[in-house]
């Protein structure tokens, strides 16, 4: 082997080795910033709908807005009008109807 060979041979390593770094720090980011943020917000929805209770004011994923009138296992009953009650599954449920909307 000469001299040149073995110089080679090193520039090809580090080359690797560099390649490796930079993928490592693309899944690091591309972890920390999206799938760990998306992850936190799935936890809190679930946290909010499970902890609904009567009176809360809500909206569905469709836009309605009303109050919790009953929670019943899966389901909860709003309230959108005097003496008008409508059953939604608790996953319909987006969030609280006096919560500011993100932009």
């Amino acid at each position: 082997m000469t001299f040149s060979s073995i110089l080679l041979q090193a520039q090809s390593t580090q080359q690797t080795i560099m390649t490796v770094v930079m993928w490592v720090g693309i899944i690091g980011v591309f972890y920390f910033f999206m799938i760990r943020p998306q992850q936190k917000k799935q936890k809190d929805q679930r946290t909010f709908v499970d902890n609904l209770k009567k009176g809360d004011n809500v909206v569905t994923i469709g836009g309605l807005h009303g109050r919790v009138y009953a929670v019943e296992g899966t389901t909860v009953t709003l309230e959108v009008d005097k003496g008008l009650k409508l059953t939604f599954e608790k996953s319909a449920i987006s969030r609280e109807a006096s919560a500011k909307t993100e932009s």
